[in-house]
């Protein structure tokens, strides 16, 4: 049976994939401003020109990676919502996950921040973070409605509000880290440990009687 042929098209995403992949690692410790095309190239195994081919400049490469990277990240805490069969498992899980995001993945998510403040005055970027924003807010709320579901209640935020606090909390984390505070992931596993109990205090109180 002869053997199915890729088109010509899988074969160009596929390549901006590898670039994408190469690229990553530049821009997570350089950041937006400071990187450019023939930093990245200059850091990879492929050439300036090849990095032009297969993208039209910057800008569109730097919005491919983030949305490559953020696909990925998605499904981060997937594994924990399905296996826990407690609260506290689930949360004590997920708060696992937090932390360890952070120390292996810093530099990929300090990127995202850099990205979304300059969305603000890059319109380009508006449309595309905005779409990664909504992917995150969707995750973080399947962990809320999994977590309100051990406990048999309806969850009493929006998933706005849950993702809002989540990612305050997430992003100071990070700058602490980034800053060497030793207490930063403690102190963000503490804080979402508090911010939940508030959420669900009256659930809470009642299983615990």
């Amino acid at each position: 049976m002869a053997k199915s042929r890729r088109r010509p098209a899988d074969k160009f995403e596929e390549r901006r994939r590898e670039l994408a992949e190469s690229a990553l690692v530049t821009l997570g410790e350089l950041g937006y401003a400071r990187t450019t095309l023939r930093e990245i190239a200059s850091n990879s195994e492929f050439s300036h020109g090849v990095l032009h081919y297969y993208f039209s400049d910057k800008l569109d490469l730097i919005v491919f990676c983030v949305q490559l990277y953020k696909a990925r990240c998605v499904h981060r805490y997937d594994a924990v919502v399905e296996s826990s069969t407690t609260p506290d498992e689930l949360l004590d899980g997920f708060l696992g996950k937090l932390a360890e995001t952070i120390v292996e993945e810093a530099p990929m998510h300090r990127l995202w921040y850099d990205l979304r403040s300059q969305s603000m005055f890059e319109e380009a970027l508006r449309e595309p973070v905005r779409v990664i924003d909504q992917t995150l807010e969707d995750m973080v709320w399947r962990v809320v409605c999994r977590y309100a579901e051990l406990l048999d209640v309806r969850p009493m935020m929006t998933p706005a509000l849950a993702y809002g606090l989540l990612d305050g909390l997430f992003q100071l984390a990070l700058h602490g880290y980034t800053a060497g505070r030793e207490d930063a992931l403690t102190t963000l596993q503490d804080e979402v440990r508090a911010v939940v109990a508030l959420l669900f205090r009256d659930a809470l109180e009642t299983s615990a009687v």
